[in-house]
């Protein structure tokens, strides 16, 4: 089937701002400004992340700002590759949209082109390479497949693109989304009440926009996770075995924050180990589940060591594994995590891994800024226990006369302060406090 050109004119108008105000949701300045910043860089913008955490409003707001700075409205496009009212999607039906915008709208000389959802258009990377090489527009493209945007960006679009990852979003943005302001570090403890009740709900229904704005969170967590299952795995790879991914998926969720292998999980969910790690790798191509390497100088070490399991969202993780007692600590360092992984984007060179010894000392995260091991973070809910939080710092700083240099952080519910022991401090920083970027 070919569409005409009146007909993908018509499709174009609803999503661009040409004779309509869009509706773009709740300002996420710092994702907007990076966006802007990479468009200026003159290479393909690239923004990459799980369905339904936020990419097309970025995308959106983006376009608003340009407009705001002066950009003229008719030399912004704005292409929704999910529309279902676009036919087949093929490199020809990119050309035609393109040919339809420049006729209709008579943009200037290097028009702003969005194109939101690009993985779903085959050969897409060779048009978009050749729209670049002749100056056509300036381009931002989305996706919610990790590998095949970072394969085909890898092989053909070698230093011509640059990278931002979008996850769901941070505590700060959540709490703004809430409307809570922080009026300085006096305002903290006037709100501390109202902090804690919001990390709650932020811990136990997770991060995705439209979740955190709904009053029917559950509901939409499940159809999040149907969308990705349909879509991103079960469509894209042509999986057969459908119940055995969901079994896969299932104790995934049920066991965030802790030590996998995929031998263990074959005997516990009858599924072969095999199948598991080829699973495993959809799973975190597909932005739902992260696998963090142990620490090593060893590469074969690392690759042969248990992985720790993270999901892209805690309130996903509630909805579709089974929940235990053991929830709030699990939760807590999954959201350690998804903040460090946020700034993993911002910095290139950091590498994160969790680190453990012979004798299963174990400590969360080590934090790698390029050659040298800058920060050692413990997740610990609860430090009441004495026995636990003996543990947790004897591991601590097991971990530091390894790596002299970098520096100790415990983050748990509640304590706060510094401790000496010897020649080394360990800070301590509540959760809601670390992760709303007030800690001292």
């Amino acid at each position: 089937m070919v569409i005409n050109k009146n007909d993908i004119f018509r499709i174009l108008v609803d999503w661009n701002f040409w004779e309509n105000s869009q509706s773009t949701g709740f300002l996420r300045p710092y994702p907007v400004a990076r966006l802007r910043e990479l468009i200026n860089t003159g290479q393909i913008a690239v923004v990459t992340g799980p369905r339904r955490a936020g990419k097309s409003f970025v995308l959106k707001q983006t376009a608003f700002a340009l407009i705001e700075a002066g950009t003229p409205k008719k030399d912004i496009l704005i292409v929704n590759l999910e529309d279902p009212r676009f036919p087949a999607l093929d490199v020809k039906l990119l050309t035609r949209i393109f040919e339809t915008y420049v006729e209709f709208m008579a943009p200037g000389k290097k028009p702003y082109l969005f194109l939101d959802e690009i993985q779903e258009v085959e050969g897409w990377e060779k048009w978009v390479n050749y729209m670049r090489e002749l100056g056509k527009a300036h381009i931002v493209i989305s996706g919610s497949n990790a590998k095949l945007l970072s394969r085909e960006l890898g092989t053909l679009l070698t230093g011509r693109h640059a990278d931002l990852n979008l996850f769901p979003i941070s505590f700060g943005e959540f709490l703004s989304f809430k409307g809570i302001k922080i009026e300085g570090a006096a305002g903290l403890a006037v709100k501390k009440t109202e902090l804690l009740q919001s990390l709650k709900e932020y811990l136990d229904f997770g991060a995705y926009p439209e979740v955190v704005l709904s009053e029917s969170k559950k509901t939409l967590l499940f159809a999040y996770y149907d969308d990705v299952v349909t879509k991103d795995l079960i469509r894209r790879f042509k999986i057969r075995k459908a119940e055995a991914l969901k079994s896969v998926i299932r104790f995934y969720m049920s066991n965030i924050s802790t030590l996998t292998t995929y031998s263990s999980m074959e005997k516990f969910i009858q599924v072969s180990a095999d199948t598991i790690e080829k699973f495993s790798g959809y799973l975190e191509q597909s932005y739902l589940l992260f696998f963090l390497k142990r620490f090593s100088f060893k590469v074969k070490e690392q690759e042969k060591s248990p992985r720790k399991v993270y999901s892209v969202d805690t309130g996903l993780a509630n909805a579709i594994g089974f929940r235990n007692s053991e929830n709030s600590g699990r939760a807590a360092e999954n959201a350690v995590f998804l903040a460090l992984k946020r700034r993993q984007a911002l910095d290139p060179g950091l590498e994160l891994y969790y680190w453990k010894d012979e004798y299963h000392k174990e400590v969360d995260f080590v934090l790698k800024d390029n050659l040298k091991v800058t920060q050692l973070i413990q997740v610990c809910w609860n430090l009441d226990d004495p026995k636990t939080r003996e543990r947790e710092i004897k591991n601590l700083l097991k971990a530091a006369a390894v790596f002299k240099e970098a520096g100790l952080l415990v983050i748990s519910e509640e304590l706060e302060g510094k401790e000496k022991f010897g020649d080394k401090t360990i800070k301590y920083a509540p959760l809601w406090k670390w992760l709303s970027g007030w800690e001292a």
